[in-house]
């Protein structure tokens, strides 16, 4: 049992682990990813800059190489230049050489001596007065090299190439390549350090949240909330949402407890009862008239009792049937009237100005709604009191009202009175024979109808007021009527209705 009950801390340590390192991972590889493409954009962009450096110091280079060429159509059509080209380029820190158009070498830098560098044909047909580049291997090192046509009096005598190393690039991008690894893992590994206590303290209301639950569940105690420090953000939300959960669960549990409590009472006084009776006449030896009748009222209220919970049961899982029809509220309402004039006793039943209303729903489930309003109200009004019924249009929504001027309901007591097994007077409940059942059931099929039931009252004695409010049916479901009857429906007073 022990084990069985470590386990979801361990679970819960494992999974709240598990998010915080994900969320760790995740974090260092967006930063390595970021700064992976950062690194690479600058290390390019810097061996592009510096290349372009050098093309333009190339270029440079050229102009001072075409200043000491000396060309002119000989016999041999040789190029006159010096056989080292060092003293006019020495501060460009280039290299050059100048080749024949027969291929041979025609002069040369003195550190391009051993340098076998030879145009291509493809370099010559693209080379043009910009030149073609290139970069070439030479010595362990890079040469950018660029191929020029040389032009004596638009004859193409030669090709100008002129070199310059790549080493200062190559330093350049060796150098910035160091910093950005040592940086960029410098970064990753703090954002990782970061990333991880970040987590921990975002994680830290869930895990509390996660211990409350399992408290609770060890504990049986739904009373338990989560403390919320920040309602603003995701986890205060979560929180709140949590603990109006938690709320609901409880009074869910409570309503369950006292549920199964009620019911247990409820159906232990009659089967007391019934057994007491059959007692008592196996000890007379007779059937008993009034111990017969007795077991027959209590087995009744046990019938009606458990066909409530029936309904009650059916209505919560959906399986309520109900044959929806259009049907006149306001006939039914005087229907209602008419039934109960056995039941009001000297309690005066009267039906004050009504409305036609038509609404859609199920006639029997409606008229039980009704019947049992107006009987509560009956019942808990005293001789000589009134029970007052009414009907009216509000927008698209029927009201139908009955007031009396009985016992009244205390403020604190209204918001209850539709629980289950909830009773305000709770011995006079059960001398009357109710076990609390009547408005839940009218509540719950109200709402089957998209309806509600509301009641107001302004204290003990005072009297109460239950209004149902039902939608009214869509015009195309009214019944069609003579023109002469189109006109505003008037309201009508029905006289009062008393029992003789």
């Amino acid at each position: 049992m022990e084990a069985s009950r470590q386990r979801p801390d361990a679970n819960s340590a494992a999974t709240t682990l598990s998010l915080r390192l994900r969320l760790t991972l995740w974090y260092s590889a967006v930063l390595t990813f970021v700064l992976f493409f950062f690194g690479a954009t600058v290390y390019n962009f810097l061996g592009l800059t510096l290349v372009n450096q050098i093309d333009r110091t190339i270029e440079i280079a050229k102009g001072e190489v075409e200043k000491i060429l000396v060309v002119g159509r000989l016999l041999n059509t040789q190029i006159l230049l010096p056989p080292r080209l060092d003293e006019q380029i020495s501060g460009t820190n280039t290299f050059a050489q100048v080749w024949r158009v027969d291929g041979s070498l025609a002069a040369q830098s003195q550190e391009l001596e051993n340098f076998n560098v030879t145009y291509s044909l493809d370099e010559v047909g693209l080379a043009t007065a910009q030149g073609i580049g290139r970069t070439v291997q030479f010595k362990n090192s890079r040469l950018r090299v660029y191929t020029y046509p040389i032009y004596a009096e638009q004859e193409l005598v030669g090709y100008l190439q002129i070199a310059a190393p790549l080493h200062q690039v190559e330093t350049a991008q060796n150098v910035l390549l160091v910093i950005l690894v040592v940086s960029g893992v410098a970064a990753v590994l703090l954002a990782a350090v970061i990333g991880w206590l970040s987590a921990s303290r975002a994680l830290r209301p869930i895990n509390a949240i996660t211990q409350t639950a399992l408290q609770i569940s060890r504990a049986d105690d739904l009373s338990r909330r989560i403390a919320v420090k920040n309602p603003n953000d995701e986890v205060g939300r979560m929180s709140i949402a949590f603990n109006e959960t938690l709320e609901r669960l409880e009074r869910q549990f409570n309503a369950q407890r006292r549920f199964l409590a009620d019911v247990s009472h409820e159906l232990r006084t009659p089967l007391t009862a019934i057994r007491g009776n059959v007692e008592l006449m196996q000890r007379m030896g007779v059937a008993d008239p009034d111990s017969l009748q007795d077991i027959r009222s209590e087995s009744e209220r046990m019938t009606r009792l458990v066909g409530d919970l029936l309904v009650l049961a059916q209505a919560d899982s959906g399986n309520l049937p109900l044959d929806r029809k259009p049907l006149d509220l306001d006939a039914l309402l005087l229907e209602v009237c008419r039934e109960v004039q056995v039941l009001a006793g000297n309690v005066h039943v009267s039906v004050s100005e009504i409305d036609q209303a038509r609404v859609i729903g199920d006639r029997d489930r409606l008229k039980q709604v009704v019947l049992n309003l107006v009987t509560n109200a009956i019942k808990y009004t005293p001789e000589g009191g009134r029970v007052t019924l009414g009907l009216s249009q509000v927008k698209n929504w029927a009201r139908l009202t009955v007031t009396d001027t009985g016992i009244g309901i205390p403020a604190d007591e209204l918001p209850r009175i539709f629980d289950r097994f909830y009773r305000v007077d709770k011995a006079r409940s059960r001398a009357m024979g109710g076990a609390g059942l009547g408005l839940s059931i009218a509540q719950r099929i109200a709402q089957m109808h998209s309806g509600r039931i509301e009641a107001a009252s302004e204290g003990v004695n005072k009297g109460t007021t239950f209004a149902l409010w039902l939608p009214l049916a869509p015009e195309a479901n009214k019944p069609a009527v003579p023109e002469a009857a189109t006109q505003p429906v008037k309201r009508r007073s029905l006289p009062l209705l008393r029992r003789q």
